[in-house]
């Protein structure tokens, strides 16, 4: 018979599970962004693939330090003692809440930052006009999803918050699960088209979504969660419960 300190540690262990993926994940577009920003301030020599930061770097500046923060910030918040830590209990701020006051800024403007250099920056040789309307499409989601993630808990609906908040979070991995995509096509068949490329990389937001709709619906179905009418103002033993949103 197993131990209740060999089940809690075990459950503690797999916690931290999918944090820990989504943190390697973040990882991958984090490190190409310091490489970027290392370019820039270190006065790297100025190419036909990077003229257009070096020409105006404050947006791509804008958009590594905000995404690089989103991402690896927003991770934690798939932590569920962090969602309902001690702070709730005692009638005070959780660290959901206060990560989420500096990851909803950080997400819009990588999103926003995101979106201005897809409209103004000269297109990469690599890109074609296809890519550039799937960035448009997922840049924008991504900052609707973040807008209806606020306006659903303003109104007190925990649920489509973390629903919202969830896909927009899974849009700004985007980048991640591209290297992973990206990598064993060009190591097995070799360099990309602009089609293949566009097509490759718009399938790896769909599948990021995708594994998002079904984190969502495996959370809603969850044994024990109750459902609180949207206009209902929580107490802290309601909200405790109510915090199982994501970021």
């Amino acid at each position: 018979m197993r131990s209740k300190t060999t089940t809690s540690f075990r459950s503690g262990r797999m916690t931290w599970v999918v944090p820990a993926a989504l943190i390697a994940l973040s990882l991958i577009p984090a490190i190409a962004g310091a490489a970027r920003l290392t370019q820039l301030t270190g006065g790297a020599t100025v190419t036909p693939e990077n003229a257009r930061f070096f020409a105006s770097p404050l947006p791509v500046i804008t958009h590594i330090v905000t995404v690089t923060v989103y991402s690896l910030l927003g991770a934690f918040q798939f932590v569920p003692t962090l969602r309902r830590g001690p702070g709730l209990r005692r009638g005070r701020r959780s660290w959901h809440e206060i990560s989420g006051r500096i990851l909803v800024p950080a997400g819009l403007l990588a999103g926003l930052s995101g979106l201005w250099m897809s409209v103004f920056y000269t297109l990469p040789e690599t890109d074609g006009e296809a890519l550039l309307v799937l960035r448009l499409i997922f840049g924008t989601a991504m900052v609707g999803g973040i807008i209806l993630g606020i306006l659903a808990i303003r109104r007190r609906d925990f649920a489509a918050h973390g629903a919202w908040m969830t896909r927009a979070y899974a849009i700004a991995l985007g980048a991640g699960t591209q290297a992973l995509v990206l990598l064993p096509w060009i190591l097995m068949v070799g360099p990309t088209d602009e089609t293949t490329r566009a097509v490759l990389m718009g399938a790896s937001w769909v599948i990021n979504l995708v594994v998002a709709e079904y984190a969502i619906r495996r959370r809603h179905a969850a044994p024990g969660r109750r459902t609180r009418p949207a206009g209902r103002v929580p107490t802290p033993a309601t909200t405790t419960a109510g915090h199982r949103s994501v970021p």
